[in-house]
């Protein structure tokens, strides 16, 4: 082609063709991707069952109901007593019930949400997205129920759990794809959550703002 640099001889005086050059890079693009992760897993067995887990996480596709569901169970199940003994004097001061029971209450979340962020990383936005509206409807579901428990001692902790989620994702999610991210976001929690719907926009908007 025009204007083309010549590419530099080898070391017999002699340009490199075109087909010596697909021998040498085009090996392992004539193979299928199966049959090299095949002989891989077979010489690395300590690699097979980390493979296994991420095939399954690539595969299934959570469910919203099954995320509230999980998510509504996991905030509601944290009783007086275990926030009792997180909560009061400590080797490193006093805990306040309220501190206690917020603490309680992250950590009873924070798997379902490091795994709706590991999705996204993985490039999997659409079970992402689908998991962060679960995770929303269940928190929502959980400001509604009565506790004596941690949700007691902790009630703005699933609204404010909620922006958090919202955050997380948008911020995990690619540039390139985050306001679109967003718009779907604001249109399927105006249904999911109509009265937390003015709220999680906002905060969905200073998420791709940076702000």
């Amino acid at each position: 082609m025009a204007g083309r640099t010549p590419k530099k001889p080898t070391a017999k005086g002699k340009p490199r063709s075109r087909s010596d050059k697909h021998a040498a890079t085009s090996a392992l693009e004539r193979l299928k991707a199966d049959e090299v992760l095949k002989i891989l897993l077979e010489r690395h067995q300590t690699l097979r069952e980390e493979a296994e887990q991420i095939a399954t996480e690539l595969v299934s596709s959570p469910s919203l109901e099954d995320i509230a569901d999980d998510v509504l169970a996991a905030v509601t199940s944290i009783g007086i007593d275990a926030v009792n003994a997180r909560a009061g004097r400590t080797s490193w001061g006093y805990v306040d019930p309220t501190d206690g029971a917020w603490e309680l209450l992250e950590e009873a979340v924070e798997g379902i949400v490091d795994d709706m962020k590991r999705r996204m990383a993985l490039g999997r936005g659409n079970a992402a997205e689908a998991m962060c509206r679960g995770i929303v409807v269940g928190l929502r579901r959980a400001g509604e129920f009565e506790s004596d428990g941690a949700l007691g001692w902790a009630p703005d902790f699933p609204a404010e759990e909620a922006c958090n989620v919202i955050e997380e994702l948008l911020r995990a999610c690619p540039a390139k794809a985050r306001k679109n991210l967003r718009d779907r976001l604001v249109q399927a929690l105006a249904q999911d959550v109509p009265d937390w719907s003015e709220m999680l926009e906002q905060v969905a908007n200073r998420a791709i703002s940076g702000k």
